[in-house]
């Protein structure tokens, strides 16, 4: 009789190993930890590849959506809509920032956000929509975007668990005003402890989460804003760096092992 166990991902290092400890060494060489080069080249990088505008780093995905909605100006008094299946981290983000999550409906094909569903709960606190990307599925961008475009409202999308993945043909991330991402080991592309980033083409919205990843500051001993420290940190952008250029292949094997459960 055939094993049918279903095994956990195995984290550990594999085809991969000699870069990540060459990455690691690197950063250990150089002996700058944060805010240094390796964040700054990994961030151009993802990009690139994600073709989502500017990238910030940040220290997880969860922070991710809290400082855009922050940095948006997003919080108390405002409605922010997602939906209640996915991971706590996408609804407490939107308190976190000290907004109110309010939960709509899946479409029951994709599992993600129905965008008639988030309609019907537009009202006058509503500030935005934050679609979470999921099981191998995108959310209905173009009509969500529709529905925020109606009504004036903030696209974020949750891409924490959709590096790379696209939706009619084009890159999810880019069709609201940033997309959020983790990089949190279990995470399609995963660092070797936690991580984040943001990408947004608008350039005053990526200025103002700079400054929130890090205290408020806006120069040495100059901060404007009330925040704590979120940063990714060398080592992990490093690990990231080495592994940005597999997760292709990663997805492919994904893909052919999702595609075994289908047939």
């Amino acid at each position: 009789m055939s094993d049918t166990t279903v095994r956990w991902v195995d984290l550990r290092p594999r085809d991969d190993a000699e870069a990540v400890e060459a990455a690691i060494r690197r950063v250990i060489e150089a002996g700058w930890f944060v805010l240094g080069p390796e964040g700054e080249a990994f961030e151009t990088e993802f990009a690139e590849a994600t073709n989502g505008g500017q990238t910030v780093g940040v220290a997880s995905g969860t922070d991710a959506l809290t400082l855009t909605l922050r940095a948006l100006g997003i919080g108390t008094g405002d409605e922010v809509i997602t939906t209640a299946l996915s991971a706590v981290y996408s609804a407490q983000a939107i308190v976190m920032a000290g907004a109110r999550p309010v939960f709509a409906d899946i479409d029951p094909d994709r599992l993600t956000l129905d965008p008639a569903a988030v309609e019907a709960l537009v009202g006058p606190s509503t500030a935005a929509i934050i679609p979470v990307h999921l099981y191998g599925q995108p959310a209905d961008l173009p009509a969500l975007a529709k529905v925020a475009d109606r009504h004036g409202l903030a696209i974020v999308e949750d891409c924490c668990q959709a590096h790379l993945a696209t939706c009619c043909e084009t890159p999810v991330g880019t069709a609201g005003v940033a997309a959020a991402y983790s990089f949190y080991p279990t995470k399609n592309l995963g660092a070797l402890g936690d991580g984040g980033a943001v990408t947004t083409r608008d350039s005053q919205l990526e200025a103002r989460l700079r400054r929130l990843r890090n205290g408020g500051q806006t120069e040495r001993n100059q901060h404007t804003d009330s925040s704590a420290h979120s940063r990714l940190d060398e080592i992990q952008a490093a690990i990231l760096r080495a592994r940005l250029p597999l997760l292709p292949s990663w997805t492919a094997r994904r893909r052919t092992i999702a595609a075994q459960y289908r047939d």
